[in-house]
This record gives C-alpha cells, sequence and structure tokens, in this order.
C-alpha cells in the first residue's frame, strides 16, 4: 500500500510540475544563450583540447591512431584469408 500511494503522490507531482513548466514562457535571449551555452558545452573538448595539449601529447594520439588503423588492416587481412580459404575448401 505504501508503493502505490509513494507511486501517486510521485506522479502528482510530476504532472503538476508539467503544467507548471508548461505555462512558463522565457523571453527569446535566454533561449538563444540556452542554446550557445549547450552548443559550447557540447563541443567542449573540440575548442579547449587543442589549446591544452603538448606537441608530445599530439605525437602520443597520432600514433594510437595509427596503432588502431593497423590492428583494424591486420583484422581485414584475417577474414579475408579466411573467407578464401573457406572458398577454396568448398570447391
Amino acid at each position: 500500500m505504501r508503493v502505490w500511494l509513494a507511486c501517486f503522490f510521485v506522479l502528482f507531482a510530476l504532472a503538476e510540475f508539467f503544467d507548471w513548466v508548461k505555462e512558463l514562457s522565457l523571453p527569446l535571449p535566454i533561449y538563444i544563450l540556452g542554446g550557445a551555452f549547450l552548443a559550447v558545452a557540447s563541443n567542449y573538448n573540440r575548442l579547449v583540447a587543442p589549446y591544452l595539449s603538448n606537441s608530445s601529447d599530439t605525437a602520443l594520439e597520432g600514433s594510437s591512431e595509427q596503432l588502431q588503423l593497423e590492428a583494424l588492416e591486420r583484422e581485414k587481412s584475417n577474414v579475408n584469408e579466411a573467407v578464401s580459404s573457406q572458398l577454396e575448401g568448398s570447391q
């Protein structure tokens, strides 16, 4: 019974909150500033990372990308070899 009562009060509070938010109106500059903030926050790594990283960090980053590419190419060649050996074995 407590769970039902708690769920009722939570759902009631949410319904009232959404009714209040629906009637809330903000001026256009607030929406523009909010959108600009979200854009900066979502692209924070792209904007700030180049200024904070050292040249050694970028070199390590580049070498790790190269290692990932090499591993991917090895995996592709292994798959190609496996497929070709299966095709040869079936014929």
